[in-house]
């Protein structure tokens, strides 16, 4: 029998040193992560990603989502010290996404150079047991 069980990594990065249009631009950051979802073999359906405002008119964080069949990955940004939220959930249901759910969660990474971060791993969902 089949159940359900997936692989959840979360972020949260610290004083990111990337180039400021990847925390600032909506559609750099969502290039940056439909692209490095489709490149890991995860198949992106739809993103909505959100563009904020000061009240000066400049750009300021990005919210985002992709929707992906194997599960999502969601993204937040705060420009102004660098920091950013980022989860990639995938399901293992047909095939085990866990290495490209890895793979998307590290080049993102990668992309922001956080100079300091927390980051976990979490199974979800009733895990078989080993044969």
């Amino acid at each position: 029998k089949r159940t359900m069980n997936g692989l959840h990594l979360i972020a949260d990065l610290y004083d990111c040193q990337c180039t400021p249009a990847v925390l600032e631009d909506r559609a750099v950051l969502e290039r940056l992560c439909v692209d490095e979802c489709r490149d890991a073999g995860l198949t992106p359906l739809g993103a909505y990603f959100y563009q904020f405002m000061h009240d000066d008119g400049q750009k300021a964080g990005v919210t985002g989502t992709v929707v992906l069949a194997e599960s999502h990955l969601a993204i937040h940004t705060w420009p102004e010290s660098g920091d950013v939220t980022l989860d990639v959930y995938v399901c293992n249901f047909s095939r085990d996404n866990s290495d490209r759910a890895r793979q998307v969660f590290q080049r993102v990474l990668d992309t922001l150079k956080p100079r300091d971060s927390a980051c976990h791993e979490v199974l979800r969902g009733k895990i078989p047991a080993e044969a």
